[in-house]
């Protein structure tokens, strides 16, 4: 079957893009920026993939007419905090025009469960996006989910701050509303359960785990699994603005993600049947079960994707392609250089930076630099990285963002998306006489930016000189 996956380089769409390809699938992929989709070469060099911006105007003939069915996985609550559901509705009549070109008999929508009567801004929005899908030319089979848990998933990761950085929470009454998560490894056995099969076709379905928890059981819960215990006190003074500054600075999300999630974390979001497990026998897992299954894909490093590697966790939401060519003009430079006498060994240890490895030198003040980028609107540390020693273009490295990696050419690039009055960069390349080349380029905006630049040299001189040094001989 020739499969159309739209959002190929979201959380959904990494984990469900290898398990196709093994079902002997041939994918078409649609991103908005093909150089940032993180995947194996060899992953790779076996779909088709497709630059396509479903918010920007639609051009014919760029799907293949053969596609028989889709998966529709685009999201964009963590964009914005005001205009994400005209933008999920532009998608939607976009995505059906490119469909209407093709003979795709059915469309595979994730959804969220909206059961509840006071829906919040999120849960309509999906649902306004479903009844844009069923006017399309095709079978629309809708999948509503709650909280999904798993490794890199949003949820689990907040989750997971919390509870390992807080033993005691003073937290809003939202605390206490019912949700019914599903782990990750059953959406995706539900996603490709429902391809091709016309019972599921015109329809819509829940699909959930058997625990309807509060999100203090859930933390509670996840303390048990973990070996310890937390303690949690609700109050009800903290408005849904406070409720969000307190999500960012304690967790890996971002602003726009914390008071999109507050607002649906006041509705009641539990399945009303259980219709599709027994059509397709499946049976779900709990939700200590699914956090066990998360901490096991950590512990083997097989973490396949991340909700911090896409774009809009950090400043940039497209269009990161042309921070590829280094200025050369206008610029301020700190060049460091050191012979390589194992350039394998040397390369290892460039492709684990950041993350629980850390900078190499100085990390605490990696750490402040982070804190104070946070309290500033940007990203700090937050994110770490996906895998310890893989890196692909696209993903995201603490509060840098990776342009290029490439270890044929002995050759990684970052950009940054910390606050800056500017734009910096920092590269790492072996060149063929076996030197170690680390460049930190800056790009200053005015004169505010020349300061900033002037005013962090000391430091630069210890930090820059400090990173290659054990780089080389770490």
């Amino acid at each position: 079957m020739k499969i159309l996956l739209t959002g190929a380089n979201g959380y959904i769409g990494m984990r469900l893009l290898p398990l196709l390809l093994d079902q002997g699938h041939q994918l078409v992929c649609t991103v908005r920026d093909e150089e940032r989709l993180s995947i194996d070469p060899e992953i790779r060099s076996r779909i088709e993939v497709l630059e396509i911006d479903f918010l920007e105007t639609v051009q014919k003939g760029k799907v293949p007419h053969d596609i028989d069915a889709a998966y529709f996985l685009i999201h964009s609550m963590r964009s914005s905090t005001k205009e994400f559901d005209e933008m999920e509705a532009v998608t939607a009549h976009h995505f059906n025009a490119y469909l209407a070109e093709t003979k795709a008999k059915q469309v595979i929508y994730l959804s969220g469960i909206s059961n509840d009567e006071n829906l919040s801004k999120h849960l309509w929005s999906r649902k306004n996006v479903e009844e844009i899908l069923a006017k399309g030319n095709y079978a629309l089979t809708v999948l509503k989910a709650g909280i999904i848990v798993g490794s890199g998933s949003s949820s689990f990761e907040i989750i997971r701050d919390l509870c390992e950085k807080l033993p005691f929470m003073i937290t809003p009454k939202w605390v206490l509303t019912k949700t019914q998560p599903i782990a990750i490894r059953d959406v995706l056995a539900f996603l490709t359960g429902v391809l091709g099969n016309e019972k599921t076709y015109n329809d819509g379905f829940d699909i959930a785990g058997p625990d309807v928890l509060t999100y203090k059981e859930m933390m509670h819960q996840y303390a048990a699994v973990r070996g310890f215990k937390n303690w949690i006190f609700t109050v009800p003074v903290m408005t849904p603005k406070l409720s969000s500054y307190w999500l960012y600075f304690v967790t890996s999300t971002s602003y726009k993600l914390a008071m999109n999630l507050v607002d649906s974390m006041k509705i009641e979001v539990v399945a009303n049947d259980t219709r599709l497990q027994d059509l397709l026998g499946i049976t779900t897992h709990s939700y200590t079960a699914a956090i066990d299954m998360a901490f096991k894909k950590i512990a083997q490093n097989q973490v396949v994707s991340s909700w911090k590697d896409s774009m809009v966790s950090g400043r940039f939401q497209k269009d990161l392609g042309k921070y590829i060519q280094v200025p050369k003009y206008g610029i301020l430079k700190d060049e460091q250089k050191l012979p390589v006498k194992d350039t394998e060994r040397v390369l290892r240890n460039i492709w684990k930076i950041g993350g629980q490895q850390g900078w190499y030198y100085g990390n605490w003040l990696w750490q402040l630099r982070g804190v104070i980028d946070k309290l500033f609107g940007g990203v700090g540390l937050r994110r770490g990285r996906t895998h310890p020693d893989k890196l692909y273009p696209g993903d995201a490295l603490d509060f840098w963002r990776v342009l290029l990696a490439d270890k044929k050419e002995k050759r990684l690039l970052l950009f940054a998306e910390m606050r800056l009055p500017g734009e910096a960069w920092l590269e790492f390349r072996i060149d063929d006489a076996n030197v170690l080349h680390q460049t930190a380029t800056f790009r200053p905006r005015g004169l505010r930016g020349r300061l900033y630049w002037y005013s962090i040299v000391p430091l630069h001189y210890f930090i820059f000189g400090g990173m290659i040094r054990n780089i080389v001989k770490a």
